[in-house]
């Protein structure tokens, strides 16, 4: 598949998040409105945070298309992490005010009844549905393209679900039992989760400007295709570092100093395609060093 091609299907999975996020905040808008429960409040604010990812993530694909300017060497993939950062925030304060919200609830001795659940329940079955059909698609395209852009944007609907099914819980036990405290229960365990979820985008995100490297899975995987790819007598001194959803990749491969240097550099250049075709996001720069030549201190020095 060409890039273009890459790209194109990508952008539709960017596009059809962004829509479905925009219809899912609208609609729950209108059902917590209708009903005031809590539950859907949470799932609200998740949906929410849907749409600043699913647009963050549409951005990261719309850049990822243009290429590095003078001012921006390597990209701008860092404004993903930012963006991340501000989203984390968004997160805590909203957990935090629902969770006061459902505690007051709690200790009320007269709790808030909720109201037309029946359109709750229908607009949070519309949701399910309506995120299943959306990751089905970012995982077609994801599979297609290899992108981790989609791929996680997918991960994070799954995992919408959950609070989804707990506000449809919620519903259900006030309409058919008269449990109008349920919602605030469930409020809880969604604030929690959405903590919890804030603390992982933001230390994530934390780690990515403070160029922290790629996971040891990664780094193994790296090491691998070199130690094995044809002509690579050796490598030494790799260094990664993430920029939103960029890898940065420096390596030092050892060649056999007889060669010409454009043998050198066509093992450079295809070793440099095996790492990218096996980690689709890398950004691969390789230098080549004649094989059994102790590097220099300034080579190895961490950076």
């Amino acid at each position: 598949m060409s890039r273009p091609e890459h790209y194109h299907l990508n952008l539709s999975a960017g596009v059809l998040s962004v829509t479905v996020a925009l219809v899912l905040v609208a609609a729950k808008l209108w059902a917590l409105d209708q009903t005031g429960s809590l539950a859907i409040a949470a799932t609200l604010t998740d949906s929410a945070l849907d749409l600043m990812m699913s647009a963050g993530g549409l951005a990261a694909i719309a850049y990822a298309a243009k290429p590095a300017d003078d001012d921006h060497a390597f990209g701008h993939t860092s404004a993903e992490d930012l963006a991340a950062l501000s989203q984390a925030a968004f997160i805590l304060v909203s957990a935090g005010v629902i969770t006061v919200t459902a505690v007051r609830r709690l200790l009320s001795d007269t709790p808030a009844p909720l109201t037309s659940e029946g359109a709750g329940i229908a607009v949070i079955l519309f949701s399910v549905v309506l995120t299943l059909i959306l990751v089905l698609w970012q995982r077609h395209v994801a599979r297609r393209t290899g992108s981790r852009v989609v791929a996680a944007d997918s991960l994070h609907y799954l995992g919408d679900l959950l609070p989804n099914m707990g506000a449809l819980i919620a519903l259900l036990a006030s309409a058919r039992l008269g449990l109008a405290q349920i919602d605030s229960v469930v409020a809880l365990v969604a604030a929690m989760l959405m903590v919890l979820g804030a603390v992982r985008i933001g230390r994530a995100a934390w780690d990515a400007l403070m160029d922290r490297a790629a996971d040891p899975e990664t780094l193994r995987g790296i090491a691998r295709i070199a130690d094995e790819f044809p002509g690579v007598l050796g490598h030494h001194d790799l260094k990664t570092r993430r920029a939103g959803s960029r890898v940065f990749v420096n390596l030092h491969i050892e060649l056999d100093g007889s060669q010409t240097l454009d043998e050198a550099h066509a093992t450079g250049a295809a070793l440099r395609r095996a790492i990218c075709a096996a980690y689709p996001s890398a950004d691969v720069l390789i230098h080549k060093d004649p094989a059994n030549v102790t590097p220099h201190p300034e080579d190895t020095r961490p950076r």
